[in-house]
């Protein structure tokens, strides 16, 4: 039984819900076949195949994910999910800038203490030695 288990995920998102649970199946199968062999001390002729089998099943189990979460990965290309990612994170930073512009108007006063606190000095108090030498003579 030779099988390919390296699916592109072209190929996975082509099939439907019902073909993606058969093939994970069959997967999961073969994989039990082969790490039952390797922990009976048995010879197997491509030892790699057992981490392509589980990185398959993984695709597998992401792509289904990806389908009821609504996700559509199809048809994007790098480029546009990275421009995407640089208007998101410039959104963002802009929502922080308003937020810390609404907060230090609110409550001015209370931007201020810690800077006022930080500038004042505790003054230093005489040492008692000083007052010692003055109560002998």
């Amino acid at each position: 039984m030779i099988t390919m288990a390296i699916l592109r995920v072209e190929e996975i998102r082509k099939m439907s819900r019902e073909e993606r649970g058969a093939e994970l199946s069959e997967l999961k199968a073969e994989l039990s076949s082969l790490m039952s062999k390797r922990s009976m001390g048995g010879s197997m002729e491509n030892p790699a195949r057992i981490s392509l089998i589980r990185q398959t099943i993984a695709k597998v189990y992401t792509i289904n994910r990806e389908e009821e979460l609504g996700i559509d990965k199809r048809g994007k290309s790098e480029k546009s999910t990275s421009d995407s990612g640089k208007a998101k994170k410039a959104e963002k930073a802009k929502k922080e800038k308003k937020e810390v512009a609404a907060t230090a108007a609110e409550a001015p006063e209370t931007a201020e203490e810690p800077k006022a606190k930080a500038k004042k000095k505790k003054v230093k108090e005489p040492e008692p030695d000083e007052e010692k030498e003055e109560e002998e003579e």
